[in-house]
């Protein structure tokens, strides 16, 4: 499962690794990047993930960004409330791709933000899923 975390919206999406693919699931709304901490409790007990992956927003330069510590945190979060494993994986450009595939799927009408944070997830699950290819 991964997060692509905001500060007022979180993608979510489920993948798996025999096929390396994801789907997206959802976005979740987030207040200054806190989530509903049930919404996601009851997320990880329907789909009874082994791993999260938590996109680590990085600039071009490897450096991070202002919201960079709000992820770490909030891969934190995760960890110790629901005893999971969670890794960070480097999310550069997965929005600007996401919103290039819906966009060429649907056009503007595809460019809704919980599409687009839901796809983002899948994106970044799929590139971590590819690591172990």
């Amino acid at each position: 499962m991964a997060f692509d975390f905001g500060m007022s919206s979180i993608g979510v999406a489920v993948g798996q690794r025999i096929t390396c693919t994801a789907q997206p699931l959802k976005a979740l709304k987030a207040c200054h990047g806190v989530p509903d901490w049930k919404k996601i409790e009851n997320i990880l007990n329907e789909w009874l993930p082994d791993t999260i992956v938590v996109g680590l927003p990085l600039n071009m330069n490897n450096s991070e960004q202002p919201i960079t510590k709000f992820a770490r945190k909030f891969s934190k979060e995760i960890q110790s409330r629901f005893s999971i494993q969670v890794v960070l994986h480097d999310e550069r450009l997965s929005t600007i791709e996401a919103r290039a595939i819906l966009f060429r799927a649907g056009g503007y009408r595809a460019l809704k933000k919980s599409n687009i944070d839901a796809k983002a997830a899948v994106i970044i699950l799929e590139s971590w899923l590819k690591k172990f290819i």
